[in-house]
């Protein structure tokens, strides 16, 4: 099997807890807390480990909260690499409402990283040995970088190597300058890149086909929410729709999304069968509750259903 390596400049440990109601000025009695790892190629690893993949996520760890994150990737069993750093590692907050089923994330700033230490990441990065099949760069990046560190990490990368892009903003743009695989950007992402509003399908389709044929990316995954995907490559463009499941919480959907689409390529399956893996993942995501990722049951369980729909259908 194809081996992946995920990045995370911007872990986090994910504290949830639940409340009855949130009350402005009141102290509230919350829940037991509990703590998991998060960032993008950390919880892609997490979701491909569920999914009975494997994976090798770099990460920066700083000083206790990162320790705290280290023994939670231990306790999961995800291979990981920690970077050290000298900043901590930031704690994200997600607060359950029982009386409304709402739920609130507060997202903190990440650990600065000073300019040796992004050097150093990066080192460590581009001297993987052999280099990997895939490398999945997911997230945000922290501060103390520029917005072309992805785009760095993806040009020092081996020839032989797929980079995967899940970010936003300038970082993804920057990112898809430098040429990349597979990107998975919703519409208002796909705006972004396009420099204008994408409003109905055809212009998905056009403005992705347009980023294929300017070599900025070779698979375009469009994300549509609870509509699915839009899978658009040089050959081919296709809507893969997602299974009609009870949402719970829909934290860790799009990285569930990732880890599938990956596992999918690693297998050898087409990048069709591929990105439905992947929808089957976010759909199993949204099913759970919290911060917690996709269940391998209940993915493959969609995706044999999505499968069966499509060959009933084709």
């Amino acid at each position: 099997m194809a081996t992946i390596v995920t990045v995370t400049l911007n872990p986090a440990v994910d504290k949830s807890v639940s409340v009855k109601q949130v009350v402005a000025e009141k102290k509230l009695r919350c829940s037991a807390p509990r703590y998991d790892p998060g960032g993008g190629g950390l919880n892609v690893a997490r979701a491909l480990k569920q999914l009975g993949g494997d994976a090798l996520a770099y990460w920066t760890c700083g000083a206790p909260m990162g320790e705290l994150l280290r023994q939670r990737l231990d306790s999961e069993g995800v291979r990981h690499t920690p970077v050290q750093i000298e900043q901590m590692t930031r704690e994200n907050l997600v607060v359950y409402e029982e009386s409304s089923s709402d739920q609130f994330r507060f997202g903190m700033p990440g650990a600065e990283l000073t300019e040796a230490e992004a050097d150093e990441f990066a080192r460590r990065v581009a001297e993987i040995d052999p280099p990997p099949d895939y490398l999945v760069l997911s997230g945000s990046l922290p501060p103390g970088v520029g917005d072309d560190y992805y785009a760095r990490l993806i040009r020092d990368a081996s020839g032989s190597t797929r980079a995967i892009l899940d970010t936003s903003g300038p970082p993804l743009g920057e990112g898809v300058a430098a040429g990349v695989y597979l990107i998975k950007p919703n519409a208002a992402e796909l705006s972004e890149l396009a420099g204008h509003e994408v409003r109905d399908d055809a212009e998905i389709e056009r403005c992705a086909r347009r980023l294929i044929s300017e070599g900025r990316a070779e698979v375009v995954v469009v994300s549509l929410g609870a509509g699915g995907v839009v899978l658009v490559t040089a050959e081919a463009c296709e809507q893969i729709r997602a299974p009609t499941v009870k949402i719970r919480s829909k934290v860790g959907a799009g990285d569930s999304t990732v880890a599938g689409i990956v596992l999918g390529l690693s297998q050898g399956k087409s990048v069709a069968e591929a990105v439905r893996l992947g929808v089957a993942a976010g759909s199993a995501a949204v099913m759970t509750d919290g911060t917690e990722l996709c269940r391998g049951d209940d993915t493959w369980r969609l995706y044999q259903q999505m499968s069966g729909d499509h060959n009933a259908g084709s």
